[in-house]
């Protein structure tokens, strides 16, 4: 009951409540975005969705435009605090996780619900998908989740599927309140924002943000 209906009903009520202050925020961040580098403000970022259908999840540009997409060995996005793609602006948009909050838009459309797990690209195909894969994404993707709450970017990609699953097979309205609350803890203390900056990445293709 509370994963198929009360769940949805709650994500677009604080939506709306949430709406106006979306609409503030865009207007003060806006020119900071712009002015940096004359570059477009919102980042469309095609993502894959409940059931594996592909959606366009909406953010504030955090990179200079044509940056590379850099990626760790385990295809998930490389972080670092000096990473030089990312703007100044973009560093405190990161940091307070702000670049996010247009995905509250997502929520609104029925594309995303505001706890759940993290959408990935679609650039692997839907057909090559492993079970764990396509496990977590039964569910909506969410704006924050289990990983972003206790882990955000300070464990392999393998093991934030993993811990999806988790939350799949445990969704309530307990669990979303303890990811929500620790969310908010996680991001005033900025913990785990950048993956080691010792590890690998490699760079894959040109990324997006135009």
């Amino acid at each position: 009951m509370y994963q198929t209906y009360i769940k949805r009903i709650l994500d677009i009520v604080v939506a709306l409540v949430a709406l106006p202050f979306v609409l503030l925020i865009i207007i003060i961040v806006a020119p900071f975005i712009y002015l940096e580098d004359r570059g477009p403000i919102f980042y469309n970022a095609e993502r894959r969705g409940l059931n594996g259908k592909a959606f366009k999840m909406f953010k504030f540009r955090s990179m200079h435009v044509n940056a590379p997409d850099i990626r760790n060995e385990d295809s998930s996005t490389f972080n670092s605090e000096n990473d030089p793609r990312v703007t100044q602006v973009g560093k405190i948009l990161r940091k307070s996780s702000i670049d996010e909050v247009l995905q509250i838009l997502n929520v609104l459309k029925g594309d995303m619900s505001f706890i759940g797990p993290r959408p990935n690209l679609t650039s692997k195909a839907f057909s090559s998908l492993d079970e764990i894969e396509r496990k977590r994404i039964t569910i909506r993707p969410g704006i924050t989740g289990y990983n972003q709450a206790y882990y955000r970017n300070s464990i392999p990609q393998r093991e934030k599927y993993i811990n999806d699953c988790y939350y799949v097979d445990h969704v309530s309205l307990v669990l979303d309140m303890k990811i929500l609350f620790k969310t908010v803890g996680t991001v005033l203390l900025n913990k785990n924002i950048n993956t080691n900056p010792s590890g690998s990445g490699r760079v894959t293709e040109k990324q997006n943000e135009k």
